[in-house]
């Protein structure tokens, strides 16, 4: 992991951008707490205890999702939790995915015709990202690990779904996840969905046009969960309100403080 550039915000958290072989990413910490009132002499000094770490998925497009992500970033840093992010493969600056460029534009043409999207142009589009991305994050996750100011447990938040299902289900080191329903799931994702067992937090935009609500509730009835909650509310894709991000947010200081 290299560093690129780094820059401190008014409320203290540290924005670090970096580069892990070929794939970009953001680490955001927060601020130092308080030091403490000085120790005896005799008492050794010792190092701010390591904070817990929190995933940060998105649907591609680093520079484009910014904004949204630094807000997630910094609301989650006022809770005590780094956050961290890395660029989808084949999106944002990174090399071209011809498969998966075409796979976007058999998606775009089904949606403009207003006709179904079928199991093949969904497979195309996300299982190739499964298959790639999950050991990215995996990766970076063994990097971040080894930072000293991060430490365990691990959550990871948001992004594609079927890359959260998959993480969530081979990666142990996750403890606890916030998962959107908002895009496309092949059918072979239920049958991992069953693998999953962290705790869960999902949320789901009933009016949500790019979402078939049947196959997010079917996902969610999948999962194998023994605490998995579904945070369901009225609007379209963007329109989460507020406290739905306060009610994921309290679910990781249950969970992973």
């Amino acid at each position: 992991m290299h560093f690129t550039s780094e820059q401190r915000f008014d409320d203290g958290v540290l924005e670090r951008e970096f580069t892990l072989g070929e794939i970009p990413g953001i680490l955001w910490t927060p601020a130092p707490a308080p030091a403490p009132a000085p120790a005896p002499a005799s008492a050794s000094a010792s190092a701010p205890a390591p904070v817990p770490l929190i995933l940060l998925g998105h649907p591609g497009g680093l520079r484009k999702m910014y904004p949204r992500l630094a807000g997630r970033a910094r609301h989650s840093a006022a809770e005590g939790f780094a956050t961290a992010t890395i660029e989808l493969p084949g999106s944002g600056e990174r090399p071209r995915w011809a498969a998966v460029e075409q796979a976007r534009a058999d998606l775009r043409r089904a949606l403009e015709a207003g006709e179904p999207v079928g199991d093949e142009i969904v497979d195309a589009l996300v299982l190739p990202l499964v298959e790639k991305a999950v050991p990215e994050w995996r990766s970076t996750l063994d990097a971040l690990l080894s930072l000293p100011e991060i430490g365990g447990p691990v959550g990871y938040s948001g992004g594609i779904i079927s890359i959260g299902v998959r993480l969530a289900a081979v990666e142990p080191r996750i403890a606890a996840a916030v998962l959107f329903a908002g895009s496309f799931v092949p059918r072979a994702m239920f049958e991992e969905a069953r693998q999953v067992t962290v705790p869960l937090h999902v949320l789901l935009q009933w009016d949500d046009e790019r979402n078939d609500r049947q196959t997010a509730l079917d996902l969610f009835d999948a999962f194998g969960s023994k605490e998995k909650t579904l945070h369901a509310n009225l609007g379209g894709h963007t329109g989460v309100p507020q406290f739905a991000g306060d009610a994921a947010a309290q679910f990781f200081t249950r969970h992973l403080k």
